[in-house]
């Protein structure tokens, strides 16, 4: 389990609330089921590569990431390699929160945009969920909008391009964190895209030779938002579309 670092006692007050409302789900709640949550909260700050859980772990929190904060599950195949399955920004939340009571993940859970989350002991969670119909269904309807982003991965894996997968996975990623600089090499794109680096490579010199994106040491920084849509399938819009008819207004919005 990873080292959690808790929030410096230095960060102003404006920012630790950003924080705390710079989740859509808690956004979603009216204060007084917002209290029922925040109040059980401890913050901390995760850098990029923090592995939250591996395939077995008990997990004992549900874990908000704020702001830019983005986390990937992944799920390992019998050759090593794993497979990115879903990102999680500020729009939901990982581990445990529609079971009850502790339980083995079974995807790995890693940190790709560093930032600060907040994490709420599972047990604390359900006691909410109990007092709060509100907060119940809150959580219930995000749990749907997670296997909905699943299947329409399974799906897109299956049948569209490597350029419209990498153009796809690069929208996700620049619209949950707010901004177009992405920490991410080619080799790890090729390892979450379940694809050989030279295939990535070649993808990403596409995108490159057409003004859509550059490459940095350590990242990537998409330039032409419009255009990286453009050249992606629909799956985001997709994915997006039943967020906003669950939950309205928590996915975010393309910049």
């Amino acid at each position: 389990m990873p080292q959690f670092t808790q929030v410096p006692h230095s960060l102003s007050e404006d920012a630790r609330a950003a924080g705390a409302m710079g989740n859509g789900l808690l956004a979603a709640l009216r204060p007084a089921e917002q209290t029922l949550l925040v109040r059980h909260c401890s913050e901390c700050v995760l850098d990029a590569g923090t592995v939250i859980c591996q395939p077995g772990d008990e997990v004992e929190y549900c874990t908000l990431p704020t702001g830019p904060a983005l986390c990937c599950f992944s799920v390992a195949l019998d050759d090593g390699a794993a497979v990115e399955t879903m990102l999680v920004g500020r729009e939901g939340a990982v581990g445990g929160f529609a079971s009850q009571g502790p339980v083995p993940a079974y995807a790995r859970v890693e940190v790709l945009h560093g930032g600060v989350f907040r994490r709420i002991p599972l047990g604390k969670l359900e006691a909410a969920k109990r007092a709060s119909p509100v907060i119940a269904n809150l959580f219930a309807r995000y749990a749907d909008c997670m296997m909905a982003q699943v299947f329409q991965s399974i799906a897109c894996n299956a049948t569209h391009t490597i350029e419209q997968r990498a153009a796809k996975w690069l929208g996700a990623a620049v619209c949950r964190i707010g901004d177009s600089h992405v920490t991410m090499t080619q080799e790890q794109l090729a390892t979450m895209m379940g694809i050989g680096r030279s295939y990535a490579s070649r993808v990403l010199q596409r995108f490159k030779h057409e003004g859509l994106l550059r490459t940095r040491r350590g990242g990537i920084e998409v330039l032409d938002r419009n255009g990286l849509k453009n050249r992606a399938c629909s799956c985001n819009d997709r994915v997006s579309a039943h967020f906003e008819r669950l939950l309205g207004g928590i996915y975010p919005a393309r910049a």
